[in-house]
């Protein structure tokens, strides 16, 4: 039996025709070349490297057809999916898709910005015509009733869909403590690897298939690195927007709760879940931002009332290249550049609190947001350095940000919670009895605690690999008995991370945006639902502990810079990211997909 990979190369191949190979008989990277609309010569398309506007332009010269480019791109996953292992789902109907977009366009209509263009989404995300799993087992194979509302709007907009991405399975909620199940994990499809070094981790201790470089939280931005689509739409909770941008050198909006309805999306909490685009450029981040909007509320989703889309909603008339010149932007120095020692004798960060990069940043690291900086400053912003959230710097452990972090897994069960946020574990239990619910009849499973149960009967199969203890600590929870608790919690998220955090610093030095080194203010601004933009920009040393074994040579890893501000603020940040990615194009491509 051939790989997943391999046989949908092959099947590709064959209808594209023979296509040239190396000496040793494999594959070699694809581009399509058609006769120019002018000069009638030979005009390449990369594949690989190109932007939405040039893929829309390739279609509009008649370079280039819509199904042309899904099947580079299908030929493109045929070749690498066996070393990367990001696709859960191919849709089967993406050539009559592309078909239709391409009739469409032979008949002058033209439904919007991605028109004819492959997107893949998050297998989390609701299609009524492809598989969605979530990752998990108990949903292998099954196809929902409806389509997510974002879902409509990308295909209103021309989108192709051309796959379902790999994840953490059901968003990283089901293995915390004891044994925390590792990001980018999922009973269907295993784990996905990072295409900067799409190897397994050597140490005896963590050999167990995870990547010896991580993915970065549960969206699969492993696809849109190594060419396999336009873009990707990823969901964050707390990271897994700007942790997979960050690791696989993304540019990517992490967007305000609510901006995107999230309906039809599998949940943990509406309190903090979001859809968001994820790129090659803050282009077509923006480009992908707009399409995922609805141009009015959503009656299913009662949280995109928040924010007022843009005329048109075309986020690309903010993408100015002197974005920056005169921009306030704040750098929060203590926890987030550098170590503090915080109140109670403890020298690192709560459960969270630091998104996953500790108290403080390596020397690399460092070295890499100074560079930043200084870029910033050379063209025209204004750098108020130091910018420190006051709940990091409270001397009050029950007022400190970073001491306050989300219950997670047997350590954080009922009674063992008193120092913790009950939001997540509340909200799972809320907000996916009530998604599956939106299925009827057709869902695999009727209930959080149904869900549970079948994991327990089908661990032969492959099911929670790692435990669900997050799960179980969800399914403790009393919806009604456990309410006042829950939001006690909640208005404690928002005044740490909101009022007495992000909101207090950027009022008082009138900022525009903080910035944060890579993907280490997910977690701050994720429990009041503010926005950030991620721009690729620098590598560092890819050094864990333990370390890695003598004689492994880790590569290098990607390290973007994020620019967070309060709430519908895109616009603005995207003007900034914008202009700091045409001042400093450091994304590079990965090695592993040429």
């Amino acid at each position: 039996m051939k790989p997943f990979g391999a046989i949908l190369f092959f099947a590709v191949a064959g209808a594209l025709g023979a296509q040239p190979q190396t000496q040793a008989g494999m594959p070699v990277p694809l581009t399509q070349t058609q006769a120019g609309p002018a000069t009638g010569q030979e005009m390449p398309v990369p594949l690989a490297p190109a932007t939405i506007p040039e893929m829309r332009a390739a279609m509009e010269q008649k370079r280039i057809t819509s199904r042309e480019l899904v099947l580079l791109n299908l030929a493109r996953i045929g070749m690498y999916e066996d070393k990367l292992h990001c696709v859960i789902t191919v849709n089967p109907h993406v050539l009559q898709e592309a078909e239709e977009r391409d009739r469409e366009r032979t008949q002058g209509r033209i439904r919007g910005p991605l028109h004819g263009i492959p997107i893949a989404l998050k297998d989390n995300v609701l299609t009524h015509d492809i598989v969605t799993t979530g990752g998990a087992l108990a949903f292998d194979g099954y196809v929902p009733p409806y389509d997510a509302t974002l879902v409509k709007n990308l295909r209103d907009a021309g989108a192709v869909i051309i796959a379902k991405t790999g994840l953490s399975e059901l968003a990283n909620w089901v293995a915390g403590a004891p044994t925390p199940m590792p990001g980018n994990y999922n009973a269907i499809r295993g784990f996905g690897f990072n295409p900067y070094d799409p190897r397994r981790d050597p140490r005896d201790t963590f050999f167990d298939g995870r990547p010896a470089l991580a993915t970065g939280g549960s969206s699969s931005g492993v696809g849109t690195a190594a060419g396999f689509w336009a873009a990707n739409v990823g969901t964050e909770t707390s990271g897994s927007i700007l942790s997979p941008s960050n690791q696989n050198m993304l540019a990517a909006v992490k967007p305000t709760v609510g901006r995107i309805s999230r309906y039809g999306v599998i949940p943990i909490t509406a309190d903090q879940d979001t859809a968001g685009p994820m790129a090659r450029s803050v282009t077509d981040a923006a480009i992908l931002l707009g399409a995922l909007e609805s141009p009015a509320p959503d009656p299913n989703d009662p949280a995109t009332k928040t924010c007022t889309p843009p005329p048109g909603r075309d986020y690309t008339r903010f993408l100015q290249a002197g974005g920056l010149k005169g921009a306030r932007i704040g750098i929060p120095r203590a926890y987030y550049y550098d170590h503090v020692d915080l109140p109670g004798g403890s020298g690192r960060g709560g459960r969270g609190g630091g998104g996953g990069f500790g108290n403080g940043l390596t020397p690399e690291q460092a070295r890499v947001m100074t560079e930043a900086i200084e870029i910033l400053k050379r063209q025209g912003a204004e750098i108020v350095d130091p910018a420190d959230i006051p709940s990091i710097v409270a001397k009050d452990p029950s007022q400190n940000f970073a001491l306050w972090g989300q219950c997670s897994g047997v350590n954080n069960s009922k009674g063992k919670d008193s120092d913790c946020s009950v939001v997540l574990k509340y909200g799972m239990k809320r907000d996916f009895n009530a998604w599956l619910a939106t299925l009827g009849g057709s869902a695999p499973v009727k209930s959080l605690t149904e869900l549970r149960q079948w994991n327990l009967t089908h661990t032969v199969a492959g099911a929670i690999r790692y435990g669900q203890s997050q799960l179980d600590i969800s399914d403790e929870m009393d919806v009604q008995a456990d309410r006042l608790r829950y939001e006690a919690d909640r208005a404690k998220d928002i005044l740490l991370a909101g009022t007495h955090g992000i909101d207090e610093v950027m009022k008082a030095n009138r900022l525009d945006a903080i910035l944060f080194p890579g993907a280490s203010g997910a977690a701050i601004a994720a429990r009041p639902g503010y926005p950030t933009v991620i721009v690729p920009f620098g590598m560092v040393p890819n050094a864990p502990t333990p370390p890695f074994p003598p004689g492994f040579d880790a590569k290098l890893q990607p390290f973007g810079v994020s620019f967070t501000g309060m709430a519908c603020n895109e616009p603005r940040l995207l003007e900034i990211g914008y202009a700091f990615e045409q001042a400093t194009k450091r994304r590079v491509a990965p090695p592993s997909t040429p």
